[in-house]
């Protein structure tokens, strides 16, 4: 590496010790996302005449399950590595989480805490969706971080001409070469579909009941399996099928067929009338 200016100004992705703990960027990154999305659905859900102790109490559940799934997710995906590093599989602060498994095992839990606090499950999913997208365009900079969730090789040059950051161009560069910055695609993928949402959620006859996480769910989808397919540390099945590109189409084709079902039942409330 000649520019050695470039090594000095990569960013630690340690923030700062607690004694004789590190505290990772990766984990203040999503830490900040999921407050910033609880704070926001509680909002929502007020206007929607959700308590709000249902999103605390949900939070306290699914967060972790969530974070445990995510895990899992990766590791078994990863586990030739794995079973020959197993002290490593609790390492989750180096990262190594798989949003798609954090968002099943959060739905999961979601079934069952709105059939005991008997509400609609496909209200708290309307209110909760938007700021769920939010959160995963921020975490993404937790990869950044820890310099994860990047594509191919690239130039520098082809980078400025991105008009990226000077910040982010040098954190791109990995085992001696430049990566393309997949996980800011994401990122402005997932912060755009935020914003949308917020702006079209509210229109009166456009989204019914469900319908706003439908629509996340084929938005994020959509993005997620063209980026996907710039990425080179996805997890694979074999060597050639990319494991988030298969979920991101079945997910976008169930969510379509869903919408299209519910769609020719005109009993369904339309979002703003709940």
């Amino acid at each position: 590496m000649t520019n050695l200016g470039l090594t000095a100004l990569a960013l630690n992705p340690i923030a700062f010790n607690f004694g004789p703990i590190q505290v990772h960027w990766y984990g203040i990154i999503i830490a900040t996302g999921v407050v910033l999305a609880l704070i926001l659905s509680v909002r929502e859900g007020q206007r929607r005449g959700i308590n709000e102790d249902y999103f605390y109490d949900y939070l306290l559940w699914a967060l972790p399950v969530a974070i445990v799934c995510a895990r899992l997710y990766y590791v078994a995906f990863q586990w030739s590595y794995y079973s020959q590093h197993p002290g490593e599989i609790i390492a989750i602060w180096d990262g190594g989480i798989a949003i798609y498994g954090a968002i099943i095992g959060g739905v999961l839990i979601l079934y069952f805490f709105c059939r005991a606090r008997q509400i609609s499950m496909w209200t708290m999913m309307d209110v909760i969706s938007p700021t769920l997208i939010m959160a995963q365009g921020i975490g993404r900079w937790g990869n950044f971080m820890n310099q994860e969730a990047f594509g191919a090789i690239t130039t520098r040059a082809a980078l400025v001409s991105q008009h990226i950051p000077e910040w982010i161009i040098n954190q791109m560069y990995i085992g001696n070469h430049y990566r393309v910055p997949t996980f800011l695609y994401e990122s402005l993928w997932d912060l755009t579909g935020f914003v949308l949402l917020l702006l079209l959620r509210h229109r009166r006859h456009l989204f019914k009941r469900g319908e706003v996480f439908l629509t996340y769910v084929m938005w994020y989808s959509f993005g997620r399996f063209f980026i996907e397919g710039m990425r080179t540390d996805s997890l694979m099945i074999g060597s050639v099928i990319r494991v988030s590109q298969v979920l991101s189409l079945i997910f976008f084709v169930a969510a379509l067929i869903i919408l299209i079902a519910r769609r020719q039942r005109t009993n369904l409330p339309w979002y703003v009338n709940q």
